[in-house]
């Protein structure tokens, strides 16, 4: 994702003055400045550190979502708003089998070894943020077998 295309779609919501969808891109945009500054890039923003916001904005949506009492019908709907415009920009992930098909060629040397902790620590810096954690810890064990 384009940091550009985040700034577009928020003027865009600001001009449709959609109130709610603006203030939830705008938070993306805020999050990623945050980031590039932290990293020291903040006049050329990298593609890959947007996604890494998105997918961390997204997470903490759902947790949002997740703990927000029954009752609180209010908060749960804007709660649910927000994470559903966050996932729109969200990177897609990989499935279960395009992961196993990934490490299997990239990682076959690796895989055949056996050695779960020395898979992980090689296949988890590669597939960060275009994979779920769980999924590749799952195919990591069923390959190890």
């Amino acid at each position: 994702m384009q940091f550009e295309t985040l700034q577009k779609d928020m003027v865009a919501a600001m001009k449709a003055r959609d109130k709610a969808r603006k203030d939830a891109i705008s938070s993306l945009v805020s999050d990623v400045k945050k980031a590039a500054i932290d990293a020291g890039t903040r006049d050329n923003i990298a593609d890959d550190l947007v996604d890494q916001v998105i997918l961390k904005s997204l997470k903490t949506a759902k947790e949002q979502l997740d703990t927000c009492p029954a009752e609180r019908t209010d908060l749960k709907e804007e709660y649910q708003f927000r994470y559903d415009v966050i996932k729109e920009y969200a990177p897609a992930m990989m499935s279960d089998d395009e992961i196993r098909a990934f490490l299997q060629e990239k990682f076959a040397d690796v895989i055949a070894t056996k050695n779960k902790g020395a898979i992980m620590k090689e296949v988890m810096h590669a597939l960060k943020g275009k994979a779920d954690g769980k999924a590749i810890n799952m195919i990591v064990a069923e390959l190890c077998k």
